[in-house]
Order: structure tokens, then sequence, then C-alpha cells
């Protein structure tokens, strides 16, 4: 049998994320780290977040807490308006309560990160909420 008549096995396909975040280093950081498992968008603002959204299907969705024309709070709760199944996860650096628990319930959050972020912690939660949509979708 030539290389020519080996057909390549089927790559399975990687999960959707869109990350959203104003800050283009922490960005390209969260980026690289989910590529080798996910396959990456991202947007520098929510409202370009929007804009993609509509472009494509994603299973997660990550977002900065505070970023200039919209924070990712209020960019997440229309999120889930419009794409219940799609899983959201909040990075912030702020650690008020009952901002997180406001937070947690308008948006219903899949999860929170506080910045810092570990990758390690990044990469287990996007799995996670992706296993997490799968889920959503087949029990609606």
């Amino acid at each position: 049998m030539s290389a020519a008549e080996i057909k390549p096995a089927s790559v399975p396909k990687k999960d959707s994320v869109l990350i959203v975040d104003d800050e283009k280093s922490l960005l390209d950081v969260f980026a690289a780290a989910l590529a080798p498992r996910f396959d990456v968008a991202t947007a520098l603002s929510a409202r370009e977040a929007e804009f993609i959204l509509h472009k494509k299907a994603f299973k997660v969705v990550i977002a900065d807490h505070l970023m200039p024309g919209g924070n990712g709070m209020s960019f997440l709760v229309r999120a889930r308006e419009e794409f219940p199944h799609m899983q959201r996860v909040l990075v912030t650096g702020y650690m008020k309560p009952e901002m997180l628990m406001r937070s947690v319930n308008e948006a219903a959050l899949f999860r929170y990160l506080l910045k810092p972020v570990e990758l390690d912690e990044l990469l287990q939660v996007v799995a996670d909420a992706a296993k997490a949509h799968d889920i959503s979708l087949a029990t609606a």
C-alpha cells in the first residue's frame, strides 16, 4: 500500500471558544494556552465579540470584567439571552463578593476566574464548560 492510499485518521473537531479582553497581551496568552485543545477566536471588545458571536457558534465564551466601551458582565448577560447553551466564564481582578454573586446569577456564569489566572485552571474550566454545553444541549 502506497502512502497515497493511506487515508489519514479523521481529526476530531475542536470545541470553539471565544475570548474577550481589551488587554491584547493577556488575550494572546490565553489564546496560546487554549489553542492546542480548542478552536479559539478572540475579540478586543464586547462589541467585536457580539459581531463574532453572530458569525460562528461557540461552546464557551470567556470575558474580562472591566473593558472600555462595555463591561464583560453586561456582555455575558446579553450572550446568555441570545445563546443560552453557550457557557460563560468571567475573568476579574475584583473580589467583591456581592458583585461576584450578582454576576453569577445575572449571567448564569459557569465559573468566574480571579486574576492572575493560572493557565492550568483556565484549561480545566474551559474543558468542563465545553462538557456542560454538550450536556445542556442534550437535556434541552
